[in-house]
């Protein structure tokens, strides 16, 4: 939703796969997958895989993308519009969560590449419990800033976020940008999905305003 990490993943699984001397998915098959746990992504992109195999491919795959980021001055590039965005709603107040398939160490490395330490307020991602679509990470979330489903906004890519947004029962705005078409967005449960920063800007502010009505 925020950073395009489109090439790294499916360089990452490429890589993975030939060092297993398995064929290499192609892009269509990888974008399905992005949002889910690691294990959950690949078990699902590769079902014939005996649990083995799959600890084996799990592991070589973060060893590609951790060669990757240690590669001087490599940074997954924000999504045009992703900065201004995320420091407008902190200027407004917005309480700002993640909720993400990625690892701790994914997230750190993320916050600390874009100095948005102080900008999130929390931060969930798959090695704190159940991954996406399951609710335990948005639950986490709003849990630990004291939140109610009801004021919360889940923003997200993938169908695998706005199904845990309707599982957690909040808000599950859907953008076009990143990894899943607007129709598996849609089938996913978006109550709405906008084609750019823009666009989200508005719809959260029409949101946002619809609650302060009630």
């Amino acid at each position: 939703t925020l950073v395009d990490s489109r090439a790294t993943i499916l360089q990452a699984a490429v890589e993975a796969a030939e060092t297993l001397g398995l064929a290499p998915p192609d892009y269509e098959a990888v974008r399905q997958i992005v949002g889910l746990s690691l294990h959950e992504a690949i078990r699902q992109m590769e079902p014939g895989l005996t649990d083995a195999e799959l600890a084996d491919y799990v592991a070589e795959f973060q060893k590609a993308f951790s060669r990757m980021h240690q590669v001087p001055g490599f940074k997954e590039p924000l999504y045009a519009g992703a900065m201004e965005t995320v420091q407008r709603l902190k200027a407004e107040g917005w309480l700002l969560g993640i909720a993400t398939g990625n690892s701790r160490r994914g997230v750190q490395r993320l916050l600390d590449n874009h100095g948005w330490h102080a900008v999130f307020d929390t931060a969930w991602c798959a090695d704190d419990g159940p991954g996406k679509p399951h609710p335990h990470m948005l639950n986490g979330a709003m849990r630990s800033v004291g939140v109610d489903p009801d004021v919360t906004v889940m923003i997200g890519d993938t169908s695998h976020d706005m199904k845990m947004a309707v599982a957690a029962k909040t808000r599950a705005q859907g953008v076009s940008w990143g990894f899943h078409t607007p129709e598996e967005i849609l089938s996913g449960g978006a109550h709405h999905l906008t084609h750019d920063f823009d666009g989200l800007l508005t719809a959260l502010d029409t949101w946002a305003a619809g609650l302060e009505r009630r």
